[in-house]
C-alpha cells in the first residue's frame, strides 16, 4: 500500500485496529487529574494530551473492566492496557467484526 494510501484510509482503534468512528480514551482518567498524587507526577498539559483513540465498543469494554483507580495507577498507556487479559480477549474476539458491529451489554452487576 502506497503512503498516499495509508492517509487516506480512516483512522483505526488503537486497540482493535477496525477503521470506525473512535473516541478519546484519556489514559489517566479526567477524573483522577486533580489528585495530588498524579499532580506531583505529570503536568496538567501532559495529561491532557494522554489520549488513545477507541472505538466506542472497545471504549466502553475499557471501563467496565478498569476502575478509573486501577485505570491512573495500572493501565494508563496503551501498552499496559494491551495486556491486560480480559481487554486482550475482547479486542480478539472484535478484531474480525464488521464496522459498525456493537456488542450487546452484559447486564449491569
Amino acid at each position: 500500500m502506497s503512503e498516499s494510501q495509508q492517509h487516506d484510509q480512516e483512522p483505526v482503534c488503537a486497540l482493535c485496529g477496525r477503521p470506525e468512528r473512535l473516541t478519546r480514551h484519556h489514559l489517566i482518567p479526567r477524573t483522577r487529574h486533580r489528585n495530588r498524587r498524579i499532580r506531583r507526577q505529570y503536568r496538567l498539559e501532559n495529561l491532557q494530551k494522554a489520549v488513545a483513540l477507541l472505538c466506542r465498543p472497545c471504549h466502553n469494554h475499557v471501563h467496565r473492566v478498569l476502575s478509573e483507580k486501577d485505570l491512573e495507577r495500572e493501565y494508563n498507556t496503551l501498552d499496559a492496557l494491551q495486556g491486560h487479559p480480559e481487554i486482550a480477549r475482547f479486542v480478539a474476539w472484535i478484531a474480525d467484526k464488521p464496522v459498525g458491529f456493537k456488542p450487546k451489554s452484559p447486564p449491569r452487576r
